[in-house]
């Protein structure tokens, strides 16, 4: 065993499985591609006060959870916990809400958080996340819910579930807060627990223990309390979601880990995954900008975690076997068969055709069983007859059916062009 391994709780990818991982990963990202978001690509660390103003220093995310440290000028420096604030300080500093809106950008990455690693809940963790920045527009908060539920059904993915709910505007949340006040007021809680609620009652609807659960059972829900003008955005939320037929149940007590959150918000979950059944959710965080500095500008995203919703997809074994698969595996068995084995490769790659070869001086034997361990869907031999020829045999490996075929490099393509 080797001296060194990776820290506790990191998520690691390797081939054959790393195939599986970039598969999901740009399955997601062609998903937002497709309405039109751009990427945005960001420090893995911020200065501190980015999070715990703009996560929410009531979040177990910055009270329990932040990687943070001094770096060598004195600074506090965080290694980004979620994707949202950062990106709202970097459309802040450079100005992008100034030009075409909405600002839509999409992200992805490592993200950190110091949490007990378990099946699904890892200390280094992977996201895609979009965020559309400066419409308050119910058309808007749709569109980012169907990038992940577009993105979920090109994995084939069919056991997931969306729960939706409004966390409303200042207005709602003023109303609401005078009487989840008076009635947290009443409970007997841990000091722990009273002070995050001072902090910002919402969070005990995020609580997980079970008798937390039960008392806020209880509690008044902010969705009887919505103002006009929230109920009636959240009202053409929901209708715009059935006429494009996304599935979706009202979650009332759904508040999220993050303080930033107003409006619309949602999570998507999946009924395979157990208590980390969660696989992405987002929402409307109006406000924001604001307080990291900026204007108050309006804005919705969200997080879809890359590592679970993989699992998901092996879970429900939505995924091909034949993922970034190569189309040829060439097996030189003479000196001469190596080099112009080797020129093919440089052929067919620049022509778009993904290819290998046995390297070393293997023989036939050892060539085919570099072949079959490759997973390649052709085999090509390729020897002094071969060459003197003209003529080799193309060999499917699933079924052992060999395709006779010319070694011209223009008919190789035209054969595995056809393949794909």
């Amino acid at each position: 065993m080797s001296k060194f391994q990776a820290p506790k709780g990191v998520s690691e990818y390797f081939p054959p499985n790393s195939d599986q991982f970039e598969y999901v990963r740009d399955l997601l990202l062609t998903a937002a591609k497709l309405a039109g978001y751009s990427l945005i690509e960001l420090p893995v660390f911020e200065d501190t006060e980015v999070f715990t103003r703009g996560v929410g220093e009531s979040t177990d995310v910055v009270s329990k959870e932040m990687y943070t440290f001094e770096d060598r000028g004195g600074r506090s420096i965080t290694l980004r916990p979620e994707g949202t604030a950062g990106v709202m300080r970097a459309v802040i500093e450079h100005n992008l809400n100034r030009g075409q809106l909405p600002v839509k950008l999409f992200y992805t990455g490592p993200f950190f958080r110091a949490e007990r690693p378990q099946a699904g809940r890892y200390r280094q963790f992977y996201q895609v996340g979009i965020e559309a920045i400066g419409y308050n527009d119910p058309e808007i908060d749709v569109e980012v819910i169907s990038v992940a539920d577009t993105a979920f059904k090109a994995l084939g993915l069919k056991q997931y579930k969306l729960n939706i709910t409004s966390l409303g505007d200042t207005k709602s949340r003023d109303e609401h807060r005078k009487d989840l006040v008076k009635f947290i007021a009443g409970l007997k809680l841990d000091e722990a627990t009273a002070e995050r609620a001072k902090l910002n009652p919402l969070r005990l609807f995020d609580d997980k223990r079970d008798e937390i659960k039960n008392i806020m059972s209880k509690a008044p829900l902010l969705l009887d309390y919505l103002s006009s003008e929230s109920k009636s955005h959240f009202e053409e939320v929901k209708r715009l979601l059935t006429d494009i037929n996304i599935d979706y149940a009202i979650n009332p007590r759904m508040v999220r880990g993050l303080d930033y959150y107003t409006g619309t918000t949602f999570e998507f979950d999946h009924a395979l995954l157990g208590a980390q059944s969660g696989i992405g959710g987002g929402g409307r965080y109006d406000g924001l900008m604001a307080s990291l500095g900026g204007s108050d500008v309006s804005g919705i995203g969200f997080g879809l975690g890359v590592d679970r919703i993989l699992m998901a997809c092996l879970a429900e074994q939505s995924l091909s076997p034949a993922i970034n698969q190569i189309q040829l595996f060439v097996v030189p068995i003479t000196e001469s068969g190596k080099s112009v084995g080797f020129k093919l490769l440089s052929q067919l790659r620049a022509a778009g055709i993904t290819c290998d070869m046995a390297y070393g001086d293997r023989g036939l034997k050892g060539g085919m069983k570099a072949a079959d361990k490759s997973g390649a869907r052709y085999c090509l031999v390729v020897g002094d007859d071969e060459i003197s020829s003209g003529k080799c045999e193309l060999k499917l490996m699933s079924s052992g059916e060999v395709i006779s075929s010319s070694l011209a490099v223009s008919d190789l393509i035209t054969r595995l062009g056809n393949s794909k």
